[in-house]
């Protein structure tokens, strides 16, 4: 059976996640362990208890890898005829992780280091984002540049669905507009809890740190390819993942084009870590996907497979 496997980005952490898995297997107790003497930081505190940290983008990012991560330690052993591997925006980082193109260790600094600059990169400029419902993607996507021509600082960044669009910018005017994206017809606008705006040119400015970061810790061992949130294609070598990552910072997420023009050579999706990505794909792919979260589910995949 080919398969592809799939990870959430930011946005699908939550208090108490990993715990499961932490409290039954080793495996995934010595990754908490790794992640938190390179980060200086207990992930165990900042996972299973309530804090404010587990919101901010430099911890969120380490936080949701480790998860996800630890779910395809323990199913990488059975886990055979892998197609291809992606995750939404983060998530793609995972994705690399998972295929051997950085290692744990350097996947867990790298992410880090990506939340620092973005929070860095952003702190001076008010950004938000905002997720739309309801309305067709040209429609977005002729509004916000109108509104660029005025001046405006907004962008479409994540492509999630049919009616489902993330808009990235200036957090004042994201406001501003919400009520003149309700009177084209969206069902909600709505402002996403976010201090950065990814996926738009505001990140420009840590483009070429980040290059450098990536330079470091990439390495061409790919077990499998890597679908692009840039251009929704497949990639499996180190020089077109320092340029197809360092443009994904300031590119739109291209999520339902990666399910949609990836999926006839597989026949199911295994969401590792959450299930957002699960709820995504039943409006874009008639595949099944598989969401493994609780250390329950693995075992059942593993005792199936």
């Amino acid at each position: 059976m080919n398969q592809a496997v799939i990870f959430p980005g930011q946005g699908s952490q939550s208090v108490g996640m990993g715990r499961d898995l932490f409290e039954n297997s080793a495996e995934v107790r010595a990754l908490f362990e790794e992640a938190s003497e390179i980060l200086k930081e207990d992930m165990k505190k900042l996972c299973f208890e309530e804090n404010a940290q587990l919101n901010l983008t430099q911890y969120t990012q380490p936080a949701i890898l480790l998860v996800s991560y630890s779910v395809f330690a323990l199913i990488a052993p059975k886990l055979k005829n892998v197609a291809f591997s992606l995750g939404h925006s983060l998530g793609e980082f995972s994705a690399l992780c998972a295929s051997g193109a950085l290692s744990f260790a350097k996947a867990i600094t790298l992410v880090n280091q990506r939340g620092i600059l973005m929070e860095e990169t952003c702190k001076t400029k008010a950004a938000g984002m905002m997720v739309v419902l309801g309305l067709e993607d040209s429609v977005l996507e002729e509004f916000c540049e109108k509104k660029r021509n005025l001046g405006l600082k907004v962008w479409c960044a994540n492509y999630n669905g049919d009616g489902q669009m993330v808009l990235a910018g200036n957090k004042e005017e994201l406001l501003g507009l919400e009520a003149e994206i309700k009177g084209l017809g969206a069902k909600r606008a709505l402002m996403l809890p976010m201090s950065v705006a990814s996926h738009c040119p505001i990140l420009e400015g840590m483009c070429a740190d980040f290059r450098i970061l990536l330079q470091e810790a990439l390495c061409e061992n790919f077990a499998f390819p890597i679908i692009s949130n840039v251009n929704a294609k497949p990639y499996s070598t180190k020089s077109e993942a320092l340029e197809l990552l360092s443009k994904q910072l300031i590119s739109p997420v291209l999520y339902k084009q990666s399910i949609r023009d990836n999926d006839g050579g597989i026949e199911r999706f295994i969401e590792c870590g959450g299930n957002v990505l699960k709820g995504m794909n039943k409006r874009l792919s008639s595949k099944e996907t598989l969401s493994l979260q609780t250390y329950a589910e693995v075992q059942e995949f593993l005792q199936k497979d």
